[in-house]
């Protein structure tokens, strides 16, 4: 696994604004494992707020769509996954307080 296109692909991610919280879904703690498979096969395990949220199927795509887009990137897959529950811990510490997370 390359590391270096793991976090090209993680970097790439923080386009994908959840539209709720306003803020970007690597940030939010919402991507769970970002998997490379020989450069080219990506696999992503991410999981969201709540389990109804609206924005779950805009989320998934989009978040699929952004790693297709990453060079080299032939195929990526989107598991959504709620094990672990999201909690707000998962918040990065430098937004956490833009969102009363803390």
């Amino acid at each position: 696994m390359s590391a270096d296109k793991v976090d090209e692909i993680r970097q790439a991610l923080k386009a994908v604004i959840d539209p709720e919280l306003g803020q970007n879904v690597v940030d939010l703690g919402l991507i769970y494992e970002i998997e490379v498979i020989d450069d080219c096969v990506v696999r992503i395990s991410m999981t969201t707020t709540t389990r109804g949220c609206p924005a779950t199927g805009y989320l998934k795509q989009a978040v699929q769509d952004v790693a297709w887009a990453v060079p080299g990137v032939e195929f990526a897959d989107v598991e959504l996954t709620y094990d672990p529950p999201w909690s707000p811990s998962f918040i990065a510490p430098e937004i956490a307080g833009l969102l009363g997370a803390r």
